[in-house]
């Protein structure tokens, strides 16, 4: 049995006994659009090689080895679409088959999904009953394609990204994922609304207002930040990273040209 671990510029590094099915059939991708980074015999060196060229590459790191993966397991047999993933159980059976199924991986409109200790506690928070058959529920790819965004899939600091860019990972991990996985584990994405992120956001603007006034350089810096955090969480509990928001907000300023008045620029 040879294991072949191969690497598509940009997009990921994966493991798999059979090219054309794996990465051509089921990704969509030709021979000329990847590279083949080693060939195994043992699956157990496939899978710690998997993990140091993602890691060395930048890419997320996959939770689970390639050798811990259940391919064969029958029991999950779930139903994919464009918009939702539906697995055949009621949502108070669900965890359980979950946790059987450590591992599964499946392609989507939206990229890659997977089962994992921690996109299993997404699944169950975010999963809802299907209307037509309460013994069968679904989660929407397009929302879980996001948590890996949250979690670790987002552009890292070192600079603005254009606008239409795949805001992607590159690897390490931004300030900016830092408040979102905060603001994720303590339910704010799940149950906040964007009316009173954006009331907090003119609460933390006064406050930092008054700091300015008082010119007090510890609090201008604590408003400041409470600032970005609250903009973080806003742009993201309305479908946008702030990434995105700060990639097009540049673009729309970087060929201005104006003048300085009283203190502020005037554009011409």
């Amino acid at each position: 049995m040879t294991y072949y671990i191969y690497h598509i510029p940009g997009k990921k590094i994966g493991v798999t006994r059979n090219l054309e099915k794996r990465v051509t059939e089921q990704q969509g991708y030709e021979p000329h659009e990847y590279e083949i980074l080693g060939k195994y015999t043992n699956i157990v060196a496939a899978s710690e090689k998997e993990l140091y060229y993602q890691r060395i590459h930048g890419y997320r790191v996959d939770e689970v080895p390639y050798n811990e993966l259940k391919f064969n397991n029958t029991d999950m047999n779930i139903n994919i679409t464009e918009q939702t993933t539906t697995f055949p159980c009621p949502v108070s059976k669900l965890k359980g088959q979950l946790m059987d199924n450590i591992g599964m991986k499946w392609e989507t409109e939206h990229g890659e999904l997977s089962i994992t200790p921690s996109t299993v506690d997404w699944i169950m928070k975010n999963v809802v009953t299907s209307k037509y058959n309460d013994k069968r529920c679904y989660v929407y790819n397009r929302a879980f394609a996001r948590f890996y965004d949250n979690n670790d899939a987002y552009p890292r600091t070192g600079g603005l990204f254009p606008v239409g860019a795949d805001h992607r990972s590159n690897g390490e991990t931004s300030q900016f994922d830092l408040i979102r996985m905060w603001a994720n584990d303590r339910g704010l994405y799940d149950k906040g609304d964007p009316k009173t992120q954006a009331l907090k956001l003119v609460e933390e603007v006064g406050e930092t207002c008054r700091a300015i006034l008082k010119q007090n350089e510890p609090e201008i810096i604590d408003g400041i930040g409470d600032c970005v955090v609250v903009l973080t969480n806003l742009a993201e509990l309305c479908g946008t990273p702030i990434e995105a928001c700060i990639a097009k907000a540049y673009d729309e300023i970087k060929g201005r040209t104006g003048k300085m008045n009283n203190g502020t620029f005037k554009k011409d």
